[in-house]
């Protein structure tokens, strides 16, 4: 796999980090919260949706990378202040 394939996988991989993180919960979540990662990951849809064929992999990855940190960051920030 060359390495636009890699750094493709690993966007993949973030996004179902994501999706698997989003689903599995039942608790409330903070809302301000899920509108960043929301926001990060459409403008990540848009630039790959590009009808002319244009997108910058780097911008996916900047995206999507941002969006599972907001997320997981929580999460772990959560999990310290209920201790």
């Amino acid at each position: 796999m060359n390495s636009s394939g890699m750094r493709l996988r690993k966007v993949q991989n973030l996004a179902q980090e994501i999706m698997d993180e989003v689903n599995k919960t039942k608790e409330a979540r903070d809302t301000e919260l899920l509108n960043l990662v929301i926001d990060n990951l459409s403008r990540a849809v848009v630039d790959a949706t590009d009808p002319s064929g244009h997108y910058s992999l780097e911008y996916l990855e900047n995206k999507v990378g941002n969006a599972h940190s907001l997320l997981f960051k929580n999460k772990a920030e959560n999990k310290v202040s209920a201790k």
